[in-house]
């Protein structure tokens, strides 16, 4: 699926503990509620605590596994709902360590993303090719984030095993606000919990996630009086009048056009970043004031098209017969004519089509829908056998009935073409003059392309630039299933979190 349906969030998962002098005792197992109980959140067990060792670079950190609920209660004093999260605490951390907040999107997308594939300390191995979901196994993770920051990954109601008591009180949380002010909410009770004021607050979010963490520290800021130091986000969504049909008009066609070009280095195993860039400069400062005027005609119109072609591998008569708008036809055609489909979550990644006869794209994705679906699996055999929270629960990956369900404009409704954090953002980096952000994208994403969350950023206040960072890595989507990109951009979290924002600003590339 694409962000037409279920986006894996931007992801986010949190939570955590700990014990040395500067942090409350590692949380005991707890008994589930006596009162509001009942229904589905029965299955749900006490939490489970345990003891691991994480080895990376040659170093040995001893850290604590939380495996739990967060028990949220309407005004009534009555339970309404359960919120599952997975937190990571270094032992013998010292007062200033940060703690993570982290959690995906879509709206409907688990934690389980980036708790195994990029920040926890285990991490799921899709095998040499790095697609092979079939066979995928859990190995450790070299480049856990839990180096150096404690982390609580958390999962939204409706996914993961996060329930509401009564099944018709869902939709209150299927909501921008009421998704934002849950999770509000359960950050506050860990922070509380686990007397966790006075460590510095980072959120993590990937895809809608990132949307969702600007919209929590607004929450977190206005009704639990907690402040965050600093949010990074994977593949985010920002504005969405550029990414919910953006491709159909010519900003939006232009905005996507450099991932399309890097894409097709990437099949032709010939990438490079000026070439991107070559293909950036092109995109605003010629394709876009030909798509934005009449279609161009004669020789004119074969020298554009035949340049366009050559830049995303798709035919030039495909691209002149839909004036140069690209955005309903590149998974179908960026084969050349071929029988492969490409995956909106990463362009470079090609699968055979099993619709040949059709025009139109349609059927799973290959990346979303493929190999990462894994994930859901493997994170259900990981908190059972090795964090010991036992559940007969099923483990809700991807929820479509959430995604559709959604209420973009708040609990009333409204568009996801108008929903956007720009202004959210602005604000964070206005009221908080030590609140930094790192963006990470990918550089063949066509879910989100880079090239429209680089246009929001370039169009920040000059004021916050020196607080503001673009990076761009290979790959997609979720670029961190590929092992070197995911490696650089822990690397460069771990110069964000120092204190430090060592990265071009936005205005340029990598």
């Amino acid at each position: 699926m694409s962000f037409r349906q279920t986006v894996p969030g931007l992801v986010l998962a949190f939570s955590l503990m700990s014990g040395s002098a500067f942090a409350a005792p590692p949380e005991q197992a707890r008994s589930a509620p006596a009162g509001g109980g009942g229904g589905v959140l029965s299955l749900l067990p006490p939490d489970a605590v345990s003891d691991h060792v994480l080895n990376a670079d040659g170093k040995a950190m001893p850290y604590t596994a939380t495996a739990g609920t967060l028990d949220l209660f309407g005004q009534d004093g009555q339970r309404s709902g359960a919120i599952f999260y997975t937190a990571y605490v270094a032992k013998n951390r010292d007062a200033n360590r940060p703690v993570t907040f982290v959690f995906n999107g879509g709206p409907g997308a688990a934690s389980a993303f980036l708790n195994l594939g990029l920040v926890g300390p285990r991490i799921v191995d899709f095998g040499p090719d790095g697609r092979d979901g079939a066979n995928a196994k859990l190995v450790d993770n070299p480049q856990s984030w839990l180096e150096f920051t404690d982390l609580v990954l958390i999962d939204p109601i409706g996914t993961g095993w996060s329930r509401t008591v009564k099944p018709d009180d869902q939709n209150d949380f299927y909501s921008v606000s009421g998704d934002a002010e849950s999770l509000a909410k359960a950050i506050a009770l860990y922070v509380s919990h686990n007397s966790r004021a006075a460590s510095p607050k980072y959120i993590l979010g990937e895809s809608y996630g990132g949307f969702r963490s600007v919209k929590v520290a607004d929450s977190l800021r206005e009704d639990q009086g907690i402040l965050i130091s600093g949010i990074v986000m994977l593949s985010p969504l920002l504005e969405g009048r550029l990414v919910f049909g953006g491709s159909g008009d010519a900003l939006g066609a232009a905005l996507e056009l450099p991932s399309l070009a890097a894409a097709e280095l990437e099949r032709k195993n010939a990438f490079d970043e000026r070439a991107v860039q070559d293909a950036e400069a092109f995109a605003l400062n010629e394709y876009l004031p030909v798509l934005a005027g009449p279609p161009p005609s004669g020789d004119a119109a074969n020298a554009f098209y035949g340049r366009v072609a050559k830049l995303t591998g798709i035919p030039e008569a495909v691209v002149a017969r839909n004036q140069g708008f690209l955005g309903n036809v590149y998974q179908k055609h960026v084969d050349g004519g071929g029988n492969d489909v490409a995956s909106a979550y990463d362009a470079a990644f090609l699968a055979p089509d099993p619709y040949p006869q059709s025009e139109a794209e349609h059927g799973g994705d290959p990346v979303l829908d493929g190999f990462v679906r894994a994930y859901g699996g493997a994170f259900s055999g990981y908190v059972r056998d090795e964090l010991g929270f036992r559940t007969d629960m099923t483990y809700t990956l991807l929820s479509t009935s959430v995604n559709r369900e959604w209420k973009w404009g708040g609990r009333n409704g409204g568009s996801r073409l108008s929903a956007g954090v720009g202004d959210d953002l602005k604000e964070l980096l206005s009221l908080s003059p030590s609140f930094r952000l790192m963006v990470g994208q990918g550089y063949s994403d066509l879910v989100i392309p880079f090239g429209v969350n680089k246009y929001v950023l370039d169009h920040m206040p000059s004021a916050f630039a020196d607080r503001v960072a673009l990076k761009l890595y290979r790959g997609g989507h979720m670029f961190y299933t590929r092992p070197a990109s995911r490696e650089q951009f822990t690397a460069d979290a771990r110069v964000f979190y120092g204190g430090q924002v060592q990265i071009p600003p936005a205005t340029k590339s990598n």
